[in-house]
């Protein structure tokens, strides 16, 4: 159990064979890379309400997500949150922001226990001065991650609730961005609700239809994603 008392940084430990194996871009890197990698990443315990990343906080890791939910969300000047998108097992995120080497513009939220993985931003740019699969990766990274934002946009602006959870669902299995995630998503009604920004039971309404029309299963534990394609161009 991880000690609540000890900070994030403090709990830091390497990474398990188990956990190395399931970093998306570690198989793109040359041995030396790899080495160099494995040797600098380190690992941390999120408890739910922690903060991975701190709006104005300068970024020191590249981070991702092992295991667990965690939420990307700003506050507006008027205490309103506004929540960007969920982050799911796989998925590694803050790449603009480590390239730019430049503070924080959102907060990075576990929503429940989570295994976050981090890469110094050091050893990210000397990866990315050396390693072409490396650059790959990343460029592949923001190209979907701007795909992604666009539809979150498009999501949010319909008033149609089914047609709202079907994207963010989509965006939550992406398997590009969240590589780990596989056709089932382990969320809770309630967590999807939060992230959505829908009530339970109007997310609960929507996942029932998008059940009846095939394109999901609800199962104990989670979603299963039975047509993404689907629910990525799903209109109402």
């Amino acid at each position: 159990m991880p000690n609540a008392a000890a900070s994030l940084h403090q709990r830091r430990r390497p990474l398990a064979a188990a956990e190395l194996a399931g970093v998306p871009w570690l198989p793109r890197l040359s041995e030396a890379e790899r080495e160099r990698a494995v040797a600098e990443m380190r690992i941390t315990d999120a408890l739910p309400g922690e903060l991975i990343c701190r709006i104005g906080r300068p970024a020191t890791y590249w981070f991702g997500l092992v295991d667990g939910l965690l939420k990307m969300s700003t506050d507006t000047a008027r205490g309103q949150t506004i929540t960007y998108s969920g982050l799911t097992p796989g998925g590694w995120f803050g790449e603009g922001t480590a390239l730019k080497r430049e503070a924080y513009r959102y907060n990075v939220q576990a929503l429940r226990k989570s295994l976050v993985a981090g890469l110094p931003v050091d050893t990210f740019h000397w990866l990315l001065d050396h390693s072409i699969g490396f650059n790959r990766f990343v460029m592949n990274q923001l190209n979907e991650r701007l795909a992604q934002f666009i539809a979150t946009i498009e999501a949010d602006r319909t008033p149609h609730p089914e047609q709202r959870v079907a994207r963010n669902l989509a965006a939550l299995a992406n398997p590009v961005l969240f590589p780990g995630v596989g056709q089932l998503l382990r969320i809770t009604q309630q967590e999807l609700a939060y992230l959505v920004g829908l009530s339970r039971q109007r997310v609960n309404e929507a996942l029932q239809a998008l059940a009846a029309q095939g394109l999901i299963q609800i199962e104990y534990g989670g979603l299963r994603i039975l047509d993404l394609a689907a629910l990525r161009g799903r209109s109402f």
